[in-house]
């Protein structure tokens, strides 16, 4: 599953600046003080805001590990987070915030927060500061900046003026925009533990002393101001390079660690699981209610075997990708309680159409382009995927109240969904009994392939998915025997390092993707297709203008749903994607365990650790 922050927020942005991790407790000790928690995606690597690394798991490591100013609630409502600092505008023409850091704040390795931890973020946000200082040009696509960032192209980066200014004590950074942009709580920097950067480009092997620290970060600074491409140049190679790791262990460079959140990573397993430990500084978030002093993720991609463990009193939560099975499993375990609800996330196909943004990786297969073959053999292709049946099949039994998604942008619940639907057109192209489509979709084929039949396969389709995910292996394998009605031959591949090869590499013709909102921002609903977020190579300059449009000005939710219909509807006509469904969110707790509260957005589960308790 992919953690998609569509809005693009500062907060998020500076994830990888604090994750961090732990050991594995049995569930069941004496002291409950650990929690366990299932989770069928592994990590990838330490830095979410680098591009392909934007898992949801990653994510949650992030937010553990690191606190920005504010936080989504599980009812979507914005929170400021007054123990790390606080904001305001401070001018309305022009257009400034300032952000003010409390004073004693202090990473994980004593180090003290200042204003100057903030900069970092404008570096990983602003196209002009990238291109001023040599750092490379983040909207041509055909190369990537010395920052690998997804955090290009957002509110931030189309709105905001100049260098951001530090106040004389250093605690307090301002932010002047060209207008008063609606989303402007969230597009704001976050603190990222610059000396740590520094000493790493250094090739420092251990923790330094706090005034070594301190005299690293004045580098940064001096080099932000002065716009020292050269230096920058190294910093970045660390960033987008040096977190990029599924393994954490004692050999692991205690710089690569270091943040200002709750919990620090202190083990990372591939193939078992992620431990962390309670940062003993932490001071930078809400204070914690309970004694958990770890954390520990463990990887198990069997949904039932996972609902066996919590029976079993191994693990405390179950989270993840439920099957009929395991909901039934978790229904009957004494101890145990069940929450539903409709996650913020949907689960889409997506065709590959052309070279990946900002990349040097270039699809050429049979999807790509904008020619006359490359539309229908798309369009062949989304016609005979089985939707209905996934739905039916494998979700329907774990909420009887599922439907297929018909909408890009908004979820089946939003009352824009069926305006939004009728407006795409996604129903007179896509629309019909699955014997039909598969019909259309193979007179399509035969169109370039006459000698393709039901029997024999016009031309193949790679479809990439998580060696670890078997709900993605049986909708493959749905998909598999409806399109081989239709002349394709779709070849499903599991892989065990899904996001290097089918997110980095884009070495694939077709892949599931579910994108989770971090933002209730209008604009959250548009960049998942505009052409600096999508990872397929599409690029609409409509869909890019309407992103920008919402992003600059606040409107009605009706005008809102009139745009999101417009937008659909160019996915819709050049016929790069399909939704299939909304997550059915079901989380299994042992019941001894208080303040687990699934939200809707992103991060799903663990948004409030800090009222975790046994």
């Amino acid at each position: 599953m992919i953690k998609k922050n569509i809005a693009r927020s500062g907060l998020a942005l500076v994830a990888a600046s604090a994750l961090l991790a732990g050991t594995v407790v049995p569930a069941n000790a004496a002291k409950r003080t650990t929690i366990a928690i299932v989770t069928s995606n592994e990590l990838s690597g330490l830095n979410s805001s680098v591009n392909g690394y934007n898992l949801t798991i990653n994510g949650d490591v992030g937010y553990l590990s690191g606190n920005g100013f504010n936080y989504y609630d599980d009812k979507k409502v914005l929170k400021r987070n007054t123990a790390l600092g606080s904001y305001k505008i401070v001018s309305q023409k022009p257009f400034k915030v300032q952000y003010t850091l409390n004073k004693g704040r202090v990473w994980s390795d004593g180090t003290p927060i200042t204003g100057v931890d903030l900069l970092l973020s404008h570096v990983l946000t602003s196209n002009t500061y990238s291109v001023a200082a040599g750092l490379g040009d983040p909207t041509d696509g055909s190369q990537a900046p010395s920052f690998d960032s997804g955090g290009y192209g957002g509110a931030y980066d189309n709105h905001h003026v100049g260098l951001p200014t530090l106040s004389a004590d250093k605690m307090s950074v301002t932010i002047e925009y060209d207008a008063a942009i609606p989303d402007w709580e969230e597009t704001g920097p976050g603190p990222a533990p610059v000396h740590a950067l520094v000493l790493l480009s250094e090739g420092k092997k251990k923790l330094q002393s706090v005034s070594a620290n301190q005299a690293a970060r004045a580098k940064f600074e001096k080099a932000f101001f002065a716009y020292k491409g050269k230096y920058l140049k190294k910093l970045g190679k660390v960033w987008s390079n040096s977190y990029n790791t599924n393994r954490v262990d004692s050999s692991t460079n205690p710089l690569l660690l270091v943040g200002n959140g709750a919990y620090t990573v202190k083990t990372i397993t591939p193939g078992q699981g992620i431990s962390m430990v309670r940062n003993p500084r932490y001071n930078s978030g809400p204070k914690l209610q309970g004694d958990i002093r770890s954390i520990q993720f463990r990887y198990i991609k069997d949904g039932t075997a996972a609902a066996q463990a919590l029976r079993n009193k191994e693990i405390d939560v179950y989270s993840g990708q439920p099957t009929a099975d395991s909901v039934a499993l978790l229904k009957s375990i004494p101890n145990a309680k069940v929450i539903s609800i409709n996650e913020g996330c949907y689960e889409h196909v997506d065709l590959n159409v052309g070279p990946t943004f900002g990349t040097d990786y270039s699809y050429t297969g049979v999807f790509a382009g904008d020619s006359e073959r490359a539309k229908d053999l798309r369009t062949a292709t989304l016609l005979a995927w089985p939707r209905q049946q996934i739905v039916d099949t494998l979700i329907k039994p774990i909420n009887e109240n599922a439907v297929l998604m018909q909408t890009f942008t908004v979820l089946p619940n939003d009352p824009r969904a069926e305006s939004v639907m009728k407006a795409s057109g996604i129903m007179s192209k896509f629309g019909g009994s699955q014997s039909e489509r598969e019909a259309k979709a193979l007179k399509l084929v035969q169109k370039y392939y006459p000698s393709a039949s039901a029997s024999t396969a016009g031309f193949d389709v790679t479809i990439v998915h998580a060696a670890n995910n078997a709900r993605r292996a049986s909708e493959a394998q749905l998909a598999k025997a409806a399109l081989a009605k239709a002349g394709i031959n779709l070849i499903p591949t599991a892989a065990t390092n899904w996001s290097s090869v089918g997110i980095i590499s884009g070495d694939y013709d077709a892949e599931f993707f579910a994108w989770c909102q971090t933002s209730t921002s209008a604009a959250a609903g548009v960049g998942t297709y505009a052409t600096e977020e999508n990872y397929q190579g599409f690029s609409n300059k409509k869909i890019d203008s309407i992103y920008k449009q919402l992003q600059a000005k606040a409107y009605t939710s009706a005008e809102v749903g009139k745009l999101y219909g417009q937008v659909d509807k160019e996915v819709v006509d050049a016929s790069i994607s399909l939704p299939i469904f909304q997550f059915p969110g079901v989380t299994g707790v042992n019941k001894d365990l208080k303040g687990i509260k699934p939200a809707i957005l992103s991060p799903l589960l663990v948004w409030n650790y800090w009222e975790w308790r046994y």
